[in-house]
C-alpha cells in the first residue's frame, strides 16, 4: 500500500456500519443493495477526481483486519460474536462493487453487491471524497494549534451544560488528521462527559469504547421486505432477536417520527433504551416522546434521546435546557467536531436506493421528518405517503 491512501484501517468506519452487517450477514444473507452517492451541495468537483478517487479505493482492498483490532473487538464489544468476527477476518472490499464516473464537474457513483459485504463502502467513500476534495480545491484550513483551542471552547460549553456528547464525524470529516486531533482532545476528558466516538478504528487507536446502533439502511430494507407500515417495528424486532437489548438505541425517522412512533409499541418502548433523533424539530421531537412513553406509563426520565442532526454548542444549549428532568439527552456531534476548521463543509450522502431482499429489486426509500433529508425515486416517495396517510 502506498502512503497516501486516506484510510488505512478496516475499522476507519462507523461503528453501525460492523453492528448492521452482523445482523445482515445473520437475517438476510443473499440480500442484495444498491447505492448512490447524492451530491446535495452541489459541490463542483476539480479535473480528475473520479480518476483519483478509483485509485484510493484501489487500495482498500488491501485492507485487512488485524489479530490487535480482532482482540480490540473481542475486548470492547462482546455483542459481536465469533462468527462474525471470523466473518470481518476474512473481509476484503472488492473495488469492481464500486462504479465511479466524472461528468465535467459532476462526480456519479454507485454501489452494488450482496447487502453484507458492500455495507461498509459509505462512510469510508464519503470521508475520502471529502479529504480528497478539499486537497485536490486547495481548501486551506485553521492551523492545528487553533483547531485544538476552538474544541476545548466547545468541550468548555458542554461541561458547562452537564451533557454527555459523543463524536459522529467520520463521514464528513476534513481529514483523518484532523479527526485523530479532535478526537485526541475529546478523550482526554474522557466519561462519563464524553460518551465515545462512532469511528470504530480511533476508537481502537485510544483505547474507547465505539458507540452507535443502526442506520436508516436497516428500516429502509424492511420497508422493501415487509411494506413501509410495519418496517420499523419489524426492523426493531429483528434487533432485538440478535442484540438481546444491547445497542439499545432505535431509530426514529426513516419513515417521519409520527409513523415511527406508531410501531413503537409498548414491549419495544420498554426494551429499548431511548431513541435517536435525526431531523425535524427537536423540542418538538422531544415532546412527542415524553407523551408517547407516558402514554405506556413509562417514566421518561429513564429513557434517552440521542439527537444527532447538525448539532453544534448553540443548538444543545436549547434542546438540553427543555429536556432537563422531562427526559435523558445525548448529544451526538458529527461535522462541527471534525469539520469546523475555516472552509465549507460538504454536503453530500451515499444512500441505499434499491434492495434485492428476495426475487426483485425494489426501490426503496427515505422520507425523514424534512422534505430535503428524504431519498429515493419521486413515485416511490408519493407511493410510500400514500400507504403512511402522509
Amino acid at each position: 500500500m502506498n502512503n497516501f491512501s486516506i484510510i488505512s484501517s478496516l475499522l476507519d468506519n462507523d461503528f453501525y456500519k460492523f453492528t448492521m452487517q452482523n445482523a445482515v450477514i445473520k437475517l438476510f444473507p443473499s440480500a442484495k443493495a444498491k447505492y448512490e452517492f447524492i451530491n446535495r451541495g452541489k459541490h463542483s468537483f476539480p479535473k480528475n477526481f473520479a480518476k483519483i478517487l478509483k485509485e484510493n479505493l484501489n487500495e482498500m482492498a488491501y485492507l485487512k483486519l488485524s489479530n490487535e483490532e480482532r482482540i480490540y473487538l473481542e475486548k470492547y464489544c462482546p455483542y459481536l460474536d465469533s462468527s462474525y468476527l471470523d466473518f470481518l477476518n476474512k473481509y476484503q472490499y472488492n473495488p469492481k462493487e464500486v462504479n465511479v464516473y466524472q461528468k465535467g464537474k459532476n462526480i456519479k457513483m454507485n454501489i452494488e453487491g450482496l447487502w453484507s459485504r458492500t455495507i461498509l463502502w459509505e462512510v469510508p467513500l464519503m470521508a475520502i471524497i471529502s479529504e480528497l476534495y478539499y486537497k485536490l480545491t486547495g481548501k486551506k484550513r485553521l492551523s492545528d494549534k487553533k483547531i485544538i483551542i476552538l474544541t476545548k471552547e466547545k468541550l468548555k460549553k458542554y461541561k458547562k451544560l452537564k451533557v454527555k456528547i459523543g463524536e459522529f464525524g467520520t463521514r464528513r470529516r476534513y481529514s483523518y488528521r484532523v479527526h485523530k486531533l479532535v478526537l485526541k482532545i475529546l478523550t482526554e476528558e474522557r466519561p462519563p462527559f464524553f460518551m465515545g466516538s462512532s469511528n470504530v478504528h480511533l476508537s481502537h487507536i485510544f483505547s474507547i469504547k465505539p458507540i452507535g446502533t443502526q442506520g436508516h439502511e436497516w428500516i429502509m430494507f424492511h420497508a422493501a421486505k415487509y411494506g413501509f407500515d410495519i418496517a420499523d417495528r419489524i426492523a426493531m424486532e429483528n434487533w432485538l432477536n440478535i442484540y438481546k437489548g444491547n445497542l439499545g438505541i432505535a431509530l426514529s425517522d426513516t419513515y417521519t417520527s409520527s409513523v415511527f412512533f406508531k410501531n413503537f409499541n409498548k414491549k419495544l418502548a420498554n426494551t429499548f433504551r431511548g431513541i435517536r433523533h435525526d431531523s425535524g424539530d427537536p423540542i418538538n421531537f422531544a415532546k412527542e416522546a415524553i407523551n408517547h412513553y407516558k402514554k405506556f406509563k413509562i417514566n421518561p426520565i429513564k429513557k434517552k434521546i440521542v439527537f444527532s442532526d447538525n448539532l453544534d454548542p448553540y443548538k444543545v444549549a436549547s434542546i438540553s435546557s427543555f429536556c432537563k428532568k422531562k427526559i435523558y439527552p445525548c448529544f451526538g456531534i458529527g461535522t462541527n467536531f471534525t469539520n469546523d476548521v475555516g472552509v465549507p463543509s460538504m454536503n453530500i450522502v451515499i444512500k441505499m436506493v434499491k434492495a434485492l431482499p428476495e426475487e426483485k429489486w425494489i426501490s426503496v426509500v427515505k422520507l425523514s421528518n424534512v422534505e430535503e433529508k428524504s431519498t429515493g425515486k419521486k413515485n416511490m416517495i408519493f407511493f410510500a405517503k400514500k400507504i403512511l396517510h402522509l
